[in-house]
């Protein structure tokens, strides 16, 4: 939880400004509110690309969110690990769920502030369900779920509504999978809520 790529001094600056610069120039625009809270569980979908993460951190920088992000332990590896830290991200296995749900949920609960991505899908690979790991953190935490995304379709990344987990998984998860239904990642076909969408 040191300093990250989103609050060093002077480069940050210079970063939102490529950021929004960026975007424009690839036809990329954003929409949405970030809400004023201090700790939440943000939904980082659909996930279908490695361009997913640039696009991510740009629309962090544009929406001035100190974001922190999970991603596999494996690519924090030498010698990438450290730039991956600062750019805030935080490695973690995939072994172990529930354990890594609970030590999440003890994480917020010693921050101040914390705006945490993660990936339902768990991989740019197309899955049919997708991971309930941030619905369980966001409980127990007692942090809402920021809906965040990024559609490739129609070249618009970023902020949803805020939803605040009632404990009925099943139907929340359908609320929430249906905000994202109509969403195209880059790789359109492994989109995971595809056939969603075409109903």
């Amino acid at each position: 939880m040191s300093r990250t790529i989103f609050d060093t001094p002077f480069l940050s600056p210079i970063l939102r400004r490529c950021s929004r610069f960026g975007l424009k120039l690839f036809g990329w625009r954003t929409e949405g509110t970030m809400p004023s809270v201090n700790k939440a569980v943000l939904i980082a979908a659909p996930h279908t690309s490695n361009w997913d993460l640039p696009v991510m951190l740009a629309v962090a920088f544009i929406f001035r969110v100190k974001l922190f992000w999970v991603g596999k332990h494996t690519l924090f590896r030498w010698p990438f690990g450290f730039l991956l830290r600062w750019m805030g991200g935080i490695p973690f296995n995939r072994s172990g769920t529930q354990n890594l749900v609970a030590r999440t949920a003890e994480f917020f609960q010693q921050k101040e502030k914390l705006i945490l991505a993660i990936a339902p899908e768990g991989t740019r690979q197309k899955v049919r369900y997708w991971k309930t790991g941030f619905y369980y953190i966001a409980q127990q935490a007692g942090v809402p779920i920021v809906m965040s995304f990024c559609d490739f379709s129609r070249k618009v990344a970023g902020v949803g509504p805020m939803f605040i987990p009632t404990g009925d998984l099943e139907s929340d998860m359908q609320k929430i999978q249906a905000f994202y239904a109509h969403f195209a990642g880059r790789n359109r076909e492994q989109t995971s809520l595809a056939d969603i969408a075409s109903k």
